[in-house]
Formats: structure tokens, C-alpha cells, sequence
């Protein structure tokens, strides 16, 4: 048997609890990893909570579970050491440390996981802690390919990111900027210093500025949660702009493939699946300090509702990640 975090009905913070669930074994091709980090992340919180943009409720039930998640597991990232492998694995050994992405199929918050050694998982650099390490993914994933893969961002353009101090926002910073695009950051004014340190040349503080209104365009606009549609900020893509509207309704999601033509925009509501080849570039990133995991806080295993009651907040800055000790 193992300790995990389980979420077996949707709810606030208070819903997660810690309990016994058996010991997962690796098959054929599997990695065993004992987890020393994870993160709750805004994923998990809208898993939990079954809080997610309009349009999606219906869908969400049918996919998680009605009344309460399937998998009552959440977690979408880690970082810890490998402590038995399955029949045939050749790329790593028991005793290595690896940071994992299980993403949609979860299971992070546990002190064991299993991923196939052909899955989302990749050695972890010795200049990364296992907390920073933990934090790479999530973040880092969306705004790579968001940014690299699918709005191909080039050298000298500008690029607005609303949302700038959560994980995906600093991540989009920070890859944004190693692109030598010209960026601007939305954001509190509390976290105008946090987002210039990552490499945001501009910041709108949305308190007091709508940036829609101050005549200014870009040529990709990021939008990390949600503060936006295409009617709104139509006017401030330059020609040949992208919007991403990485959280977005249904109905926007719908919609953006038609969106934009007749302007020359485009509109992608981008589908992040995740793999090792991006996660290995995140890595080599923050080798060369390019990219590195902002943590907003720490909570030790058995709190981690309260992490989860951190990130309901909507005061992260960052990642919030949840230790499970040595």
C-alpha cells in the first residue's frame, strides 16, 4: 500500500484527503517512480472543483465522472527516482532521478507512480532540484508549444501575455523572450517586478490599463486564463497576428478555426498533448538558463489541501508544489 491525495467527489480544497490505495507495480516497458514532488496545479483545481470555462461542465462530467473524479488520483507532473522497472527497459536504471508528466491520466499526488519508459519522462538535470523539477512541465509544456510549435513565434516580434504571473504565463515569458520576441506582460501590479525578471519588457497592469484600448498591436497574443476572446482584442493583432486562447469556452473553442480570416489572423485554442522530445527542450532551456520554474510556495504531502486551497486563490505566482519528503 501507498499514501496518496484522493478527490473522490468534486468540491473545494476541503474535499481532498489523504488515504491508503494499493502500491502500483510496473509492467512490461515501465518505470516505478517514488515521487519527491509534484504541484497542484490550475489543471488540478479545475479537475477537482469541476470549475472549467463555459460549455465544458456537461462534457467534463461525462469524461471524469459525475459525481466525482474516476481517477481520484489528480497530479499532472513530478519529479523523483526511479525504484523498479518492468521487463525490457533499457533507458533507465533503478536509482535515477526523472522528471515525469503523466498529464490527463494523472496519479501524481501519491508517493508511487508507473510511466512506461517510452512515455512522457526524462532524466533529471543535477542543477534542478527535485522541487524546481517538479514544476518544469506544466507550465513550460503550454507555453512551448503554444508559443514555438503552434504560433511559431519569430525574432523581433511583440508578443502580449495576459496572465503573465502564473506558470504557463511565466513559462510564456521566459520562452517568449529566449525567442527574442518583444514582450509585454498583463498582470497585478504587485507582480510587474516578478514578470520583468523573467524577461518581460512591458507591463500592463490590468488594475488600471485595458490594453485593448490603448492602440497598440502585437503580433501574437497569449492568453493564459481566460481575460479574453477575439471580438475583444481584434483590433490590437497586427496583420498576420495569433491569438491563443489557451483557456477558452467551448464556444470558443468552436469558433476559432473561422475566426480571424478576413482580418489575416488566426485563433488557436491550442490542444497541449505533451511529449519527451518538448520536455527534454525544457530541460536543455533551463540548462542554459533560459527557462526556470517560478515556485509561488511549498506544502509538505500531507497538506496539500491547503496547496489546493493556494491555487483556488488565484494569487499563485508560479507554481505551487506539495514535497513528499526524501
Amino acid at each position: 500500500m501507498m499514501s496518496a491525495a484522493l478527490v473522490t467527489r468534486y468540491g473545494s480544497p476541503d474535499v481532498v484527503r489523504i488515504g491508503a490505495v494499493p502500491r502500483p507495480a510496473p509492467g512490461p516497458g515501465d518505470l516505478l517512480v517514488r515521487v519527491r514532488a509534484t504541484t497542484v496545479s490550475s489543471g488540478d483545481s479545475r479537475v477537482r472543483s469541476i470549475t472549467v470555462p463555459s460549455g465544458f461542465q456537461l462534457l467534463m462530467r461525462l469524461v471524469l465522472g459525475i459525481r466525482g473524479p474516476r481517477q481520484p488520483v489528480l497530479g499532472l507532473e513530478l519529479a523523483g527516482v526511479v525504484e523498479a522497472v518492468g521487463e525490457g527497459v533499457s533507458r533507465f536504471r533503478v536509482g535515477d532521478a526523472v522528471i515525469a508528466y503523466p498529464g490527463a491520466s494523472m496519479r501524481a499526488h501519491a508517493e508511487y507512480v508507473t510511466i512506461a519508459e517510452t512515455g512522457n519522462v526524462v532524466a533529471k538535470p543535477d542543477h534542478l532540484d527535485f522541487e524546481h523539477a517538479a514544476a518544469l512541465s506544466f507550465g513550460g509544456l503550454t507555453a512551448l508549444h503554444s508559443l514555438v510549435t503552434v504560433a511559431k513565434v519569430q525574432a523581433g516580434e511583440r508578443v502580449l501575455i495576459l496572465g503573465a504571473s502564473g506558470a504557463v504565463g511565466l513559462a510564456a515569458v521566459q520562452i517568449a523572450r529566449h525567442h527574442a520576441a518583444v514582450v509585454t506582460a498583463v498582470c497585478s501590479g504587485a507582480n510587474a517586478e516578478l514578470v520583468k525578471s523573467a524577461g518581460a519588457e512591458h507591463v500592463i497592469d490590468y488594475h488600471s490599463e485595458d490594453f485593448t484600448r490603448a492602440g497598440r498591436t502585437y503580433d501574437v497574443i497569449m492568453d493564459c486564463v481566460g481575460a479574453t476572446s477575439y471580438a475583444q482584442c481584434r483590433t490590437s493583432l497586427a496583420r498576420g497576428g495569433r491569438l491563443l486562447r489557451v483557456v477558452a469556452s467551448l464556444a470558443g473553442q468552436l469558433a476559432a478555426p473561422f475566426q480571424g480570416r478576413l482580418s489575416g489572423h488566426r485563433v488557436i485554442a491550442p490542444y497541449v498533448p505533451g511529449n519527451a522530445g518538448d520536455m527534454q527542450t525544457l530541460v536543455e532551456l533551463s540548462r542554459v538558463g533560459a527557462y526556470r520554474p517560478v515556485i509561488d510556495s511549498r506544502y509538505p504531502f500531507e497538506h496539500i489541501a491547503d496547496a489546493h486551497a493556494r491555487v483556488d486563490s488565484h494569487r499563485k505566482r508560479g507554481s505551487v508544489v506539495v514535497a513528499l519528503g526524501a
